[in-house]
């Protein structure tokens, strides 16, 4: 689960970097809801530790025998094989020895290890590269198991911080000889190596993932415990036996069909035992489901498909008559109240009366057809108005055509005239010479 609360600017999954000290970047977290709550005697406070690894993969319990305070997201440095170990501090105070007494590990156990120290860098830098060759390894060993041929898998490889050991975390439905396999692993690897099976649930934890509500897994954010689930569950619920949805990731049946099974069991106490069957004077009639939210039983007649509810005390009655020897005659199911009407709320407007046409269809619709029409009156007056002009245009432009051919003709008849008054003129000049004195 991402932490969304970073101030940093990081993104979701940040690991503290803004110091939140949340965890929420860590897998089965615990809400230390007893952190802040004064101790009388601060003698007695708890001085164990629980630590996780891998992003809480795993949780171990750690004794704190130095001076120092941890709190949580602090990186420690621990006993580990031959070796040392690095981990991140997921719980500290009271809060642990609830946890120790629900997983029932004690306080005084000689198998518990010590806390060395606070991680330096030096111890961090190496945890780090060592947590870099992980994968590297895994993508390898599923090779070295699928060339010997073995029915395993493979699904998660936990180093350690100082790299001398590596436990191999595999799923198996039988027992598998790998022998052979861990002295490849120790000669390539130059690690010691420890082989540690796991359930399919605890792999699908593990790995994680998104289940069918859309939330993460529920093994791989706060279950621990996995009990059993079988169909049994499913037919209390009245679920259809379904394989593909009622199987979670791992292809199991899903822990959650649990999760409501006792309220169903409470709930169906009352209901009357031995009612599989009724019978009627139409037929014997075969319990279909019980409805516990409205205290129906449902039947089906031999000549019909139709399901009929029945209550409770129906049902009762036509058992006291069964048991006596009489058939009623029909099972007198009653009718079931259709699914009201949603009744549109009533508002008023204390201002005046304002509808808003944007949010009613019917008038949106008018509007629309309104816009239309007005767009093609208005268009047609265009056309009318560009046809006019047109018109107008055409009529000057030929009126002024007809003033130019008669102001060039009376222009011409005008020249005309000159040139005659012209030719009389030198013709009497020619005619009449002048005299000399």
């Amino acid at each position: 689960m991402g932490c969304g609360n970073c101030g940093t600017g990081s993104v979701k999954g940040c690991k503290s970097n803004g110091g939140c000290s949340t965890g929420s970047c860590n897998r089965l977290n615990v809400h230390d809801w007893l952190l802040n709550m004064p101790m009388a005697d601060t003698s007695a406070a708890c001085d164990i530790v629980e630590v996780s690894f891998k992003n809480g993969s795993r949780k171990d319990f750690f004794k704190n025998r130095t001076l120092h305070f941890f709190e949580k997201g602090d990186y420690v440095t621990l006993e580990g094989v031959s070796g040392y170990d690095v981990g991140e501090v997921s719980l500290t105070g009271e809060l642990v020895r609830l946890q120790m007494k629900k997983k029932g590990v004690s306080e005084t156990s000689a198998d518990m290890k010590s806390i060395l120290r606070k991680s330096s860098d030096r111890d961090i830098e190496a945890y780090h590269a060592s947590k870099a060759r992980e994968a590297g390894m895994l993508m390898r060993s599923r090779e070295v198991a699928r060339d010997l041929r073995l029915n395993m898998k493979l699904s998660e490889i936990e180093l350690q911080a100082d790299g001398k050991k590596a436990t191999f975390f595999y799923s198996a439905e039988d027992r598998v000889d790998f022998r052979e396999m861990i002295r490849i692993f120790a000669a390539e690897f130059r690690v010691k190596v420890e082989m540690r099976q796991i359930g399919i649930r605890q792999e699908a934890g593990k790995v994680g993932g998104l289940g069918s509500c859309g939330r993460e897994l529920c093994c791989s954010t706060w279950l621990t415990d996995f009990k059993s689930v079988n169909t049994t569950a499913a037919r209390y619920q009245n679920l259809s036996i379904n394989q593909t949805k009622l199987s979670g990731q791992c292809g199991r049946l899903k822990c959650c069909l649990n999760y409501e099974l006792d309220t169903y069991l409470d709930a169906l106490q009352h209901f009357p035992t031995n009612a599989e069957s009724l019978e009627v004077q139409r037929g014997r009639a075969i319990l279909v489901k019980k409805d516990i939210f409205r205290d129906l039983m449902w039947y089906t007649l031999p000549d019909s498909s139709k399901q009929y509810p029945l209550t409770i005390d129906r049902v009762k009655e036509i058992q006291q008559q069964n048991k006596k020897g009489e058939k009623p005659e029909s099972l007198q199911p009653i009718e079931l109240e259709g699914k009201l009407k949603d009744v549109e709320p009533s508002f008023v407007d204390v201002v005046g009366q304002i509808t808003l046409k944007s949010l009613e269809r019917p008038d949106r619709n008018k509007n629309k057809k309104h816009k239309q029409k007005n767009k093609s009156n208005a268009g047609n007056r265009n056309e009318a108005r560009s046809n006019d002009s047109n018109n107008t245009n055409k009529s000057n432009n030929s009126n002024s055509n007809n003033s130019n051919k008669n102001n060039n003709r009376q222009a011409a008849v005008n020249n005309q005239q000159q040139r005659n008054n012209g030719r009389n003129n030198f013709k009497q000049k020619k005619n009449n010479p002048p005299t000399k004195n």
